[in-house]
């Protein structure tokens, strides 16, 4: 079976999004000394999960028919009405409400601060 490795978060504003995803999820980011600008992002330790890079939108503009415009990561998270709250507190807008996943748990999907949507979960097996 084939699982991910690796996520990007592509930025028009690369800044900000560090201060969005920093605030809002605790992840760390450190510049990346290589020939492009490119952040590494440590999302936690001793969890199951996986970390990511962030960097410059490719193209400079989010357009749909762009190379490479998004992938959805879902996080899991403790409380995602509180989640939701905060992301939306940071610059981000809901891009989908919270809705039950049946026997899973709750789903929100929202959008940071450059136009990406990323999902977020909150375990609950009695969600219907």
């Amino acid at each position: 079976m084939n699982r991910p490795t690796h996520f990007e978060i592509q930025a028009d504003n690369p800044e900000r999004a560090i201060g969005f995803y920093g605030k809002l999820f605790g992840w760390g980011f450190t510049k990346w000394e290589g020939p492009m600008p490119y952040w590494l992002i440590k999302t936690g330790e001793g969890e199951p999960g996986i970390d990511g890079g962030l960097l410059p939108r490719m193209g400079g503009v989010f357009t749909p028919d762009a190379a490479v415009n998004a992938y959805v990561c879902t996080m899991m998270v403790d409380n995602v009405d509180a989640t939701v709250s905060k992301a939306i507190s940071l610059g981000g807008t809901i891009a989908l409400p919270k809705m039950p996943v049946p026997g899973v748990g709750w789903l929100a999907y929202a959008k940071d601060t450059e136009g990406n949507i990323f999902g977020m979960m909150q375990a609950d097996s009695s969600a219907r």
